[in-house]
């Protein structure tokens, strides 16, 4: 590996932190967009069990806040309701929307990051095989300014590898980034169906105790 990354040359470099960069966020994404962090199953179920009978005290609506991004979404009707009781539907409404559009902010972080990467490695690796083409000129005594010596067959092959090496480790960071991009934004428009559905249930359940019908 050592070896590659000399025959590469310092372009490749740039390439080396953006994979790291990459696995990274991906790691990170994949552990913070798990199931049981942002829409545990029957959650909505077991909450509308709860509140059957009756508001939770707030300190169960904060436990339930740090459930998952969903039980987020969920406390902050009840929150609302808890904290003023003739809460009109439209107010409730708009607690649930606005907590909801804070979970898919917080689900989509650091996702532009990925996408910037999966954009930039390939034109990062263009810019290692301009270098090494740059090289490749020298070596035939065609530099421009500082001619290298012509003919020179190590100096060929060191621009030769900079030019493949780093377009190929381009599109090896490339494609794997944008697969992931592509999939964890797939999988947060499921999420934030499944968001949006529970609110829209919680909400027409806790209509029940506000003073407006």
């Amino acid at each position: 590996m050592l070896s590659i990354i000399q025959a590469a040359g310092w372009p490749i470099w740039p390439l080396i932190l953006c994979s790291v960069a990459a696995l990274a966020l991906v790691i990170e994404r994949f552990a913070s967009l798990r199931a049981v962090r942002v829409a545990p199953p029957n959650l909505v179920e077991e909450v509308v069990t709860v509140t059957r009978t009756g508001l939770p005290s707030p300190d169960v609506v904060n436990k339930l806040a740090q459930n998952s991004l969903m039980g987020d979404v969920l406390a902050s009707g009840m929150r609302a309701l808890l904290a003023e009781p003739g809460l009109s539907e439209d107010k409730l409404r708009g607690a649930f929307e606005s907590a909801g559009r804070s979970a898919v902010h917080r689900m989509e972080r650091y996702l532009n990051a990925l996408g910037t990467i999966a954009a930039v490695a390939p034109l990062l690796g263009l810019l290692g095989t301009v270098v090494g083409m740059i090289e490749i000129f020298n070596a035939h005594g065609g530099g421009v300014g500082t001619p290298g010596v012509a003919g020179d067959p190590q100096q060929l092959a060191h621009g030769i590898s900079v030019a493949l090496y780093n377009t190929a480790f381009g599109l090896i960071v490339a494609i794997p980034a944008l697969t992931f991009h592509r999939y964890f934004r797939r999988r947060i428009e499921s999420f934030t169906l499944d968001l949006e559905q529970a609110a829209e249930r919680m909400a027409s359940h806790l209509l029940r105790y506000t003073h407006v019908r």
